[in-house]
């Protein structure tokens, strides 16, 4: 009986994810501006690891996604003004579950100080006072910056997007950037304009501003999206669709969030 009963559950639940995805097309905010997750190939069609992802989970559930492009920091905005029906992955943080719901979590990102080789920058206020450190608009980066260098004589200074930091950095305008570790590494260091250019310390931890994850933002109450997502994520990661696509952009790196709680839950 009891295994009758989860069998309809389960029936249940996917009958109800395809009567939502029946003729579906969502609209998915994203910032193309953030190598290797998010950006334009050769040809200008959306790619990059959270591209990916997002349109392996769409396939899953069986809807379409289309993206609407912005900057970082217009997505929440969006979201909430109905633009778009869901955002990218991005940290689900304390403060922004404040205004959004966010899906399960997809992945886990340290944050890192990135700096000229030889500097001796080290991610606190007394190395990087009367520094110029670059953050991105709308961050979880600028938050912390903002909070706990910036009253401290560190000059923060705000990008709308990844790549113009990169080219401040590389041209000498910068100190340094806090961003997350793995898009400075393979969006900037392995590229020649990075070469003279290291991740510095240990990872920028703050339990209240940062999240264990990064998830897809939804808008309050709108469990029928949220429990879309969860769904697909699901299935792509029990039939190996995510590790597939994290293997082809990270390799071995570890990028699974272990905890279990859903993002929405309170840390």
């Amino acid at each position: 009986m009891k295994i009758s009963l989860t069998l309809l559950a389960l029936l249940t639940m996917a009958t109800s994810v395809q009567a939502f995805a029946a003729g579906e097309t969502l609209r998915v905010g994203a910032d193309l501006t953030y190598p290797p997750f998010q950006y334009r190939d050769q040809n200008g069609v959306p790619t990059g690891f959270e591209i990916d992802i997002t349109n392996a989970v769409c396939q899953a559930v069986q809807v379409k996604c289309e993206y609407v492009v912005s900057s970082f920091d217009a997505e929440i905005p969006s979201l909430m003004a109905k633009k778009v029906d869901f955002i990218s992955p991005l940290g689900a943080t304390a403060k922004r579950r404040k205004a959004i719901d966010f899906s399960d979590f997809i992945y886990h990102i340290p944050t890192k100080l990135v700096a000229r080789k030889g500097s001796n920058l080290t991610p606190d206020p007394a190395s990087l006072q009367g520094k110029h450190i670059a953050v991105q608009q709308g961050s979880i980066q600028e938050m912390y910056a903002n909070k706990y260098w910036a009253p401290k004589g560190v000059d923060v200074v705000m990008y709308p997007d990844q790549d113009v930091i990169y080219q401040d950095l590389a041209a000498g305008r910068l100190d340094g950037a806090l961003s997350p570790g793995v898009a400075v590494t393979y969006g900037f260091l392995t590229k020649p304009e990075g070469k003279d250019f290291a991740l510095t310390g240990p990872e920028v931890r703050d339990d209240l501003l940062f999240s264990i994850g990064s998830a897809y933002g939804v808008r309050k109450g709108d469990e029928k999206t949220q429990k879309l997502l969860n769904a697909g994520l699901a299935k792509i990661m029990a039939d190996g669709t995510w590790e597939k696509v994290k293997q082809r952009y990270f390799g071995g790196l570890e990028m699974k969030v272990t905890r279990t709680e859903p993002a929405n839950a309170a840390q």
